[in-house]
């Protein structure tokens, strides 16, 4: 039975990671041939109609990887400047839905964003300045600082590049796509250094 449920990680023609894609939007793609090359393993074969005159049946295979025609439309977003927008669910695949505070591993239910400088004292809702931490933790830090409130912070928060926040948008992702991302991050980065342990971020 072919599981629909698994996206498709897109790329340009250069092989710059874009995006996550669902199996609509591959098909769309691959049927307006707008998909230069494929990689990985096929995910699922969608069959179409009959051909009267030859009595064949169309049929599409989508594969893990698709990379489509030209280069990316934005490409700043490769610039070492770059910044991701910063969202819930990616800091806390960052770090890896654990509270930076007491250490414990939580569902993103029970978690929330905290700034380690508080905003009342001057701190910016930015990645550098802002850690997973469950709600209990973040009530009782209150607009302190770590050393105000006496909590030890366990990891320094860190910016993401752009493949890796592809990297933490994405959900079940397969050996291929975890490889072909992988070439893409920075090697002294804390999340290569997870994945090559493997240590999943992806709850």
């Amino acid at each position: 039975m072919q599981n629909f449920n698994q996206l498709v990680l897109r790329t340009d023609a250069a092989g710059m990671p874009m995006e996550w894609i669902n199996h609509q939007q591959a098909v769309h793609l691959i049927a307006l041939d707008r998909v230069c090359y494929s990689l990985g393993r096929v995910l699922y074969t969608l069959h179409g109609g009959i051909n009267a005159k030859s009595g064949d049946r169309s049929t599409i295979a989508v594969n893990a990887i698709l990379a489509t025609h030209g280069i990316h439309p934005l490409p700043h977003l490769y610039d070492k400047s770059y910044t991701p927008p910063l969202s819930n669910r990616a800091l806390f695949r960052r770090d890896q839905n654990l509270c930076l505070y007491c250490g414990v591993q939580f569902p993103d239910s029970n978690l929330s964003r905290d700034h380690v400088q508080p905003v009342s004292q001057q701190g910016e809702d930015r990645w550098s300045n802002v850690v997973t931490a469950c709600k209990r933790c973040n009530n009782h830090k209150a607009g302190r600082t770590p050393e105000q409130a006496g909590m030890q912070l366990l990891a320094v928060p860190f910016v993401p590049t752009h493949a890796e926040y592809i990297y933490l948008q994405g959900r079940r992702i397969l050996a291929d796509q975890m490889e072909f991302l992988l070439a893409h991050f920075p090697r002294d980065s804390v999340l290569r250094r997870r994945v090559e342990k493997g240590q999943s971020l992806l709850l």
